[in-house]
């Protein structure tokens, strides 16, 4: 079993009603194990979102290596996508 430090924190008056409700209802056999678990999941979200950044840099990346960009007329732009869903479409049926 790791190593167990105890540390002291300063919740609400509406969050320890809470956390006391969820171990009242045996959703939780102790507050320290809600505490525990929401933790773990602050950790999880943490990790998500570092990978998540990581992936942003790398599109970035990406499309800065593509090149310029370059103009585009939406009017054409419209014109050929409603032309292939018209495609499609005929296909389909």
């Amino acid at each position: 079993m790791p190593d167990i430090e105890k540390v002291s924190i300063a919740l609400t008056g509406e969050q320890v009603a809470r956390l006391k409700a969820a171990v009242d209802s045996g959703e939780y056999a102790t507050t320290s194990e809600a505490i525990r678990e929401a933790l773990r999941e602050w950790q999880w979200k943490r990790e998500l979102r570092t990978e998540e950044i990581a992936r942003l840099r790398r599109l970035w990346d990406e499309g800065v290596a593509s090149g310029r960009g370059v103009e585009v007329d939406m009017k054409e732009l419209r014109q050929r996508a409603r032309q292939r869903a018209k495609n499609i479409a005929g296909k389909a049926a």
